[in-house]
Parts: C-alpha cells; structure tokens; sequence
C-alpha cells in the first residue's frame, strides 16, 4: 500500500542542533603506507550477475588469501582525489585501521624500509607528510589512532605491561611542528577484538582500561586541545541487528564496559562503529552476519543503524555525558561492503542513516572509505564519484544544523527526515526515503519547494550510477561535477517513486 506523507514548512518542534560536519570520511592507515586491503569484486559481482564463491571451511584466516590483496599507497596529492573531497566543505578525515595499531613510524627515515620487530609496517616521513597536506588542502581536521602493539610494549606474552607513549609522541610532536596536529584521537582501533587488533598476545580487557587510562592522562599533559575519542569498539550489548549484528563477532571477548574499567576518566567523545553486518566475502564463514541482496531496503535492515545509536546512547550518558557520539567507522557491511556497496542500492541505507542518527543524537559519521575497497565514496583507481559520494555531497550542501521532529512516523515508504536549510535561509529541509520495492510514496507539499530526487539509473537498484531528477550523475569529460539542480514543485501532490530518495527544500 502506498505511503501517504503531509509535510509542514512551520511549526516543526526542534531536536537539537547537530554537528555542522556531521558527514565525514576514513582513510584507512594500509593506504597510507601500502599494504593488504580487501580484493575488489568483479563487475559482474557488482552487477549480480556473477555469483560471490570463497571458500571458507577452514574459518576466515583460511579464507584471507582470497579476499585480500596488497596494494601500493595512495597518492593523497592526486589533485583529482583532493578536488572531490574539498566539495564536502570542512569537515573531518580519520586516519586509522587496524594497520594503524600494528605501525612504526620512521619520521626521521631511519630504517631503510626494514620494519622493526614487533611491528608490522613501517609509516615514512614522505608518507606522513601526504596525510598531512591532504588535510590541510581539504580543510579538514585529522582524526587519528595509535599504535599499540607487541613492538610498543617490549613483548608478545602475558603479562603485559603498561602502554607507553614512545611511537605516540613522534607522531604528535611532527604533526603539531608541521603545522597540521592532530585535532582527535581514539586510542586503538577496535580494542575489544583484542589480539585482532594488534595488542600483544594474552592483552585483557583490564589492560586497556590502564592503558587507555594512560593515554588520556597524556594527551591532557601534552597535547590539551586535542579530544579524546574512544572506546571505538565495534558491537556490544546484544541489541543492533539481525542475529545480534556485528556485536556477534565480539560478544565473547569483551564489552564496553570492561574496555573502559571501573574508574574510566571522561571521555571527550563516545565513539563506536557500526556495520549491518558482514559482507559476501566473510558471510561463507559467518553466514547469520549477511544480510542478502533482497533485505537491503527492509525496514530491519534500515533499523540497524539507529539501533546501534540507541544502543549507544546510555553508554554515551555513562562515560561521556552531555557529549556527542562518533560514528568513526560505518559501512554497509564489515570485509570491505557487500557487491552492492558500490552501487545505488546502498544509498538507500546510507541517506536513512544520517537522516535518523541525526535526529537520534549529536555527532559525526565517519564512512568507511574514501577510496579504498568497494563501500568507498570514490573508486580506488579512477577515483570517479560513486552513488553514495553525491547522496552525501546533496546532503552537506542541504541539510542545514537544526534537527526537527518530523512528526511522522517511520514506516515502509516514508523514512521523513527534516533540518534547517544549509544556505542559511529560513525554511525547512526534507529527505523522504522510499523504500518500498513496489509502490510509490505520495507526498503533501505545503507550499512551492524544490525537489532533488535520487535513483537508480533505469531504475535499477545494483546500478552503478545514480540520477537526479532523471539525469546521470557522473562526472563531465574534463572531470567537473555534474549539475546537481532541483526541479520546482507546486504546492499540491507529488508522488515519489519505489526505492528512492528526495530532498525538498521549503
């Protein structure tokens, strides 16, 4: 049946005011320096035509070989790849990984590209100094985490030591003196995956709440205007998703409570990342982690995301109370996005999550990538825009900071959103997802409004590019972005079509 939406340009009750870089982005620390990153799929994959096989009966470490492959690093100085992210106006770009946990970094050049024992990878000067600059030339403001493995503490057994800032301080004093510090910091990627993440063998929960303990005591005594982020762990309580979620992964090791310990300092910000779940890749090894294709538009499948904020939310009010809540990694699925990540068909989640986590709570998104894997905004080669990359991009020039109360409630074709206007004029910004496969969405305009409506190309969902209001949006021959303008509605009825997005500005 189709939904029916009445959309008000006054009067709204306001939620609060959101974070004005809400939108943000990773850059993963492997691409920094080179390294294993997850295998492209092929383009039938993307299409769905070409089925997904891995084998995985020997578990996921067996399977590794097949679903990663090494890659060189990035060239942050690709004027293309700086272009395309500068349009998303200031903001932040995290620099972190599991990579990142596991890195030396040779600032002064002194290793010869031999890596250290203990550690995995090697972080040069040059390198660096490209994250930096791509800051810098974007407007950004860097995220980062540190590293923290056997290398760091002296040893690979139990028991282990406390942490110690020796790699830390290299990496803040270089940035602080080239004139780009580090502005955030979580302590470790994902630290409740414990020996997943880098730490020495037999590390305990109980250890990092010391250690954590410890890096906060000395960013305040050292680096005071940089924010602590943590704990950014990925799953928790039980309570995010089809067959527990992601958090199914983790639920044996450790919870969030036991990262921050009995007597945790405050926290600047809360962080922790969320995935749907896990993608073909890892869904052979873990198959009630996969949602497929024909779930992707569901209203659980839509759910999850914000049930993980609400999830998070009293652990927020714990440990960081009156603070925001940052998403530092989110994705459609956990190994790299599903065959479907690169397509339109993720836009639906995507546009869906930062519509109800906006009105949920205060903070940012951090997704999970830029350029690197097949959930990225950019295509890591081409770096030509992907559907997401001009949802987003609408997003940022549209969504103003005040969050509004809608009043309508979230149901299969009529997902309604609605914030102030981002040109700073007054009126009111609406997104309506229509998720229903079948019917179309009927929408009650109040007055005159302008109308952004994003699909699939030929109304296909797994297309490989999107159109709004029926033209492509790709890039033109000398590399310019398309024209993204609205088409103007009368004040009356407009009806939307199945599986799609409008923004309408009043």
């Amino acid at each position: 049946m189709a939904a029916f939406v009445t959309l008000k340009n006054e009067n709204l009750p306001v939620v609060h005011e959101q974070n004005p870089a809400m939108m943000a982005y990773n850059i993963e620390f492997a691409e920094v320096t080179g390294g294993t990153f997850w295998k492209a799929y092929t383009p039938g994959q993307i299409a769905g035509t070409e089925e997904f096989k891995v084998d995985a009966s020997g578990g996921i470490t067996a399977a590794y070989k097949d679903l990663m492959q090494v890659y060189p690093p990035i060239n942050l100085y690709d004027e293309k790849l700086r272009r395309l992210a500068k349009e998303f106006g200031p903001g932040w770009v995290r620099v972190s990984g599991t990579w990142a946990t596991k890195t030396y970094y040779d600032l002064d050049n002194t290793t010869g590209g031999k890596v250290p024992e203990g550690y995995l990878n090697v972080l040069t000067r040059d390198q660096w100094i490209g994250v930096l600059d791509f800051v810098k030339a974007v407007d950004a403001k860097l995220l980062v985490s540190v590293s923290a493995c056997p290398g760091v503490y002296g040893t690979d057994s139990a028991p282990v030591p406390a942490w110690t800032p020796v790699e830390a301080e290299k990496l803040f004093r270089f940035s602080k003196e080239y004139g780009v510090p580090i502005s955030a910091s979580e302590f470790v990627n994902e630290p409740n995956m414990l020996s997943e993440t880098g730490f020495p063998k037999g590390y305990t929960a109980a250890d990092h709440a010391r250690d954590q303990k410890i890096y906060q005591q000395w960013l305040k005594e050292n680096y005071p205007d940089c924010l602590y982020v943590g704990p950014c762990s990925v799953g928790s309580e039980g309570k995010m998703g089809k067959s527990g979620g992601v958090e199914v992964l983790v639920g044996d090791t450790c919870t969030t409570y036991d990262l921050m310990g009995e007597d945790p300092a405050p926290l600047d910000v809360f962080s922790y990342h969320y995935y749907n779940g896990v993608s073909e890749r890892l869904a052979g090894a873990i198959p009630s982690m996969h949602w497929l294709e024909e779930d992707a538009a569901t209203e659980e499948y839509l759910d999850v995301a914000i049930a993980c904020a609400r999830a998070y939310g009293p652990l927020r009010d714990k440990y960081c109370p009156g603070g925001e809540m940052w998403v530092t990694e989110s994705g459609d699925a956990g190994g790299g996005g599903d065959t479907w990540a690169s397509t339109y068909l993720d836009v639906i989640r995507t546009l869906n999550e930062a519509g109800g986590f906006s009105r949920e709570t205060r903070g940012v998104i951090f997704h999970n990538t830029l350029a690197a894997s097949d959930y990225a905004y950019l295509d890591r080669v081409s770096h030509d825009p992907r559907p997401n990359y001009f949802a987003v991009l609408l997003w940022t020039k549209l969504m103003g900071t005040t969050v509004f109360d809608t009043m309508e409630p979230i149901r299969e074709g009529a997902h309604v959103y609605a914030q102030s206007r981002a040109d700073g004029k007054d009126g009111i910004v609406y997104l309506v997802v229509n998720n229903s496969l079948t019917d179309t969405t009927r929408v009650e305009l109040p007055a005159e409004a302008a109308r952004y409506t994003l699909e699939g190309k030929d109304g296909k969902p797994r297309a490989a590019v999107m159109t709004l209001n029926g033209k492509d949006l790709v890039l033109g021959e000398d590399g310019s972005l398309p024209a993204m303008e609205p088409v103007m509605e009368a004040a009356g009825t407009v009806e939307l079509p199945p599986l799609s997005c409008t923004f309408f500005v009043l």
